[in-house]
């Protein structure tokens, strides 16, 4: 692993069968941090956080009746690790482990740690075996561990990316967070026009896009989007996004009902910048998708985390974001 190569490569097929692995025991985590998290707007509550090491939850119980506890993947020891705050812990081995044997040993360690978990539907979530409980699944069962510590720098390096993107706004806006549900790291900026939808429409989504959102992120690849990408959207779609241009090698693709950008993270990879050509991209779409919607951008900018005009002023900024 190169420690000085800004964004690593990773090509799906080259981890897939540790991906897929891995995004499962991801999921079985997040429907704990689902169950025993104290709600969030937007599901906030229930995603991952990046460490140095890897991922966490952020603190779950209840300050009624305890123990609060987190649990982190640790992708150097190669441990999920469950911290209480009453000073215990235990951990369960990542490698050797099918999703059936990984989700006994997360529900007995949590059990042992006075933690009571039920969780209402312990089956993946939005994937091809979606009907089989974890408890059933042997067949998922690889996790290579350089593979999964090269993904994790991956993950490392794009979330500095979305935090120094971060950094250029104001208003609200999550923080950089892993979906579990989807495996894509990404972050909301949103505005305070409220969204209408139909009462169809689930639950889930209903709280994701209750207000106006550019999203911006990174997934690893699937089968419909074969190889690791950036990509971008805003939702609702304003009329006229996908006329606007993007830099070169980004594309518009329908997504959804509406159209989301897209930028090969290879491409971005392999230019004379690979952070910059990231950052292009991702504010090319906010540029773009805020004009249309009518956001008030120049109100809402904050280069470099910084609100307060007479120090903004005493600081000189990238020429990407204009």
């Amino acid at each position: 692993m190169d420690a000085v190569e800004p964004l690593p490569a990773l090509p799906l097929e080259s981890w897939r069968p540790t991906k897929e692995t891995l995004h499962r025991f991801a999921q079985i985590v997040g429907k704990v941090a689902l169950a025993k998290g104290i709600r969030r707007n937007h599901w906030w509550h229930m995603t991952y956080r990046l460490t140095a090491r890897g991922w966490t939850t952020v603190p779950l119980g209840s300050a009624r009746n305890g123990p609060v506890f987190a649990c982190t993947f640790d992708f150097f020891d190669h441990v999920l690790r469950i911290a209480t705050d009453r000073g215990i812990e235990v951990e369960i081995d990542l490698p050797m482990q099918s999703v059936a044997t990984f989700y006994g040993d997360v529900m007995t360690g949590l059990r042992d740690l006075g933690i009571d978990v039920v969780l209402p539907h312990p089956h993946p979530f939005d994937l091809p075996d979606a009907a089989r409980p974890f408890e059933d699944d042997t067949d998922h069962a690889a996790y290579d561990p350089e593979l999964a510590q090269r993904a994790f720098r991956v993950h490392s390096q794009v979330g500095r990316v979305l935090e120094e993107f971060s950094a250029t706004y104001s208003g609200k806006i999550s923080p950089v967070q892993l979906f579990w549900h989807t495996f894509d790291l990404a972050v909301q900026r949103f505005s305070e026009r409220q969204i209408d939808m139909p009462a169809t429409v689930d639950s889930v989504t209903r709280e994701a896009y209750s207000r106006e959102v550019i999203s911006a992120g990174f997934w690893f690849g699937d089968a419909k989007v074969p190889e690791p990408t950036f990509y971008s959207y805003i939702a609702p779609e304003p009329a006229g996004l996908t006329d606007r241009r993007l830099p070169a090698g980004a594309l518009w693709v329908p997504s959804g009902s509406g159209h989301a950008a897209y930028y090969p993270y290879d491409k971005a990879r392999l230019s004379p910048d690979p952070v910059g050509a990231a950052l292009e991209f991702f504010q090319s779409v906010y540029a773009a998708g805020s004009e249309l919607a009518g956001w008030d951008a120049a109100q809402l900018v904050c280069w470099g985390g910084i609100t307060d005009p007479v120090l903004e002023a005493k600081h000189s900024w990238p020429e990407w974001p204009e």
